[in-house]
């Protein structure tokens, strides 16, 4: 057995870490908590959505090749804006695909019919403004700007996001999601971009997280009388 001194050395080191990591213990803990007692369907906002909406086909559209660009059409993919059918070509310009005519934004009115095809129709808009740039922390982040912003009459202050350039309805953001995202930055450590679990400070935790237990075993095992009789018969 080690000597009284070194029982008070690893007493003492297991009461500080113990003191130092007990809260972001506490919020790994109650974090993961959340997490396992949410349904991942309603963070995404699924509730508010219309699961039921199908794109509407199109007939008589021009041929992407009749497209004037230059390099050529290297991706396509076709767009409902206001029921008049668009490519949205190599990810950086809408064409009509009625007489390839090229259209530069979509404009607000465009971005509520967008909108109501991806939202349940008995949400009441409040508002809608367009917004061009966002900040690491902002719930928007990470996504194609500008965008249109459609505020909705919920107690969860419900968020609909449709970007400007190409005409997608991009995502749904509101309370609870909110929440998830906080605890998700406190859960990984990342407090820049939340999704990063190379961190330095989360590695440097995580080590000291177990120095903290293997402490708690030596701990244990240094002070536990059963051991020390053990180890006196011998």
């Amino acid at each position: 057995m080690v000597n009284r001194h070194t029982a008070l050395k690893i007493r003492k080191t297991h009461r500080y870490l113990g003191l130092f990591l007990g809260i972001q213990f506490l919020l790994w803990t109650i974090s993961g908590l959340y997490f396992s007692w949410t349904d991942i369907d309603d963070i995404h906002g699924d509730h508010f959505k219309n699961l039921d909406y199908q794109p509407k086909a199109f007939n008589n559209l021009i041929s992407p090749s009749q497209l004037n660009i230059a390099n050529g059409v290297n991706t396509i993919e076709l767009r409902d804006i206001n029921n008049t059918p668009y490519y949205w070509v190599n990810k950086k310009k809408l064409y009509s695909a009625i007489d390839g005519i090229p259209k530069n934004n979509i404009i607000k009115e465009e971005a509520l019919y967008i909108a109501r095809n991806y939202m349940k129709s008995n949400l009441e808009v409040v508002s809608i403004e367009e917004i061009t740039k966002t900040g690491k922390h902002h719930e928007y982040r990470e996504k194609l700007l500008p965008a249109y912003v459609i505020s909705y009459k919920t107690d969860e202050a419900l968020k609909a996001y449709v970007s400007v350039k190409d005409g997608k309805f991009q995502t749904v953001r509101h309370r609870d999601w909110r929440w998830f995202d906080f605890l998700w930055m406190t859960h990984t450590m990342d407090y820049e971009g939340r999704d990063n679990f190379n961190t330095t400070v989360l590695r440097i935790f995580s080590l000291l997280g177990l120095i903290t237990v293997l402490s708690g075993f030596l701990l244990w095992f240094t002070s536990s009388p059963t051991l020390r009789k053990l180890v006196k018969r011998k």
